[in-house]
């Protein structure tokens, strides 16, 4: 599996796979290498899976190791989705944002921080073919508005 880093937080390891922070975590939980306080199992850091920057730190200051960790939840059934649906996923889910959809209670904004940076150019592209005004900016991953 392809990947432009080769340690991740659960978040963007999650969303290789479809899945949030919270459900990865439960599954490398399942499998050993997470703790029931959300820590790296010392198995995990053994393996090479996990990396943490000292004993006090919250599970988010844990890294997981891209490779071995996509090779575990790929044994146990989950599959990558591909770049093609990700980027039609965020397009989507900008686009309702960006036009109010009620049962969303985040901004434009606030979701365009949480866009992967691999993923910006491609979900620009996609926007303005579908005559959106949103853009995020690759660099900061910040957002703007542009006029049409």
């Amino acid at each position: 599996m392809a990947t432009s880093s080769n340690w991740l937080n659960l978040t963007d390891l999650g969303r290789l796979y479809g899945i949030s922070a919270l459900r990865c975590g439960r599954e490398l939980q399942y499998q050993g290498w997470r703790d029931r306080y959300g820590r790296p199992t010392p198995e995990a850091l053994e393996a090479g899976a996990a990396s943490e920057h000292g004993p006090n730190n919250p599970p988010r200051a844990a890294l997981w190791n891209t490779k071995l960790c996509s090779e575990l939840l790929e044994k146990i059934g989950f599959q990558p989705i591909s770049k093609k649906l990700q980027i039609e996923q965020w397009v989507s889910l900008l686009e309702a944002i960006n036009e109010g959809s009620p049962s969303i209670n985040t901004t434009t904004d606030q979701m365009a921080e949480e866009l992967p940076s691999d993923l910006v150019e491609d979900v620009n592209t996609q926007l303005k073919l579908r005559g959106s005004n949103f853009k995020v900016r690759k660099k900061t991953n910040e957002f703007s508005y542009k006029a049409a």
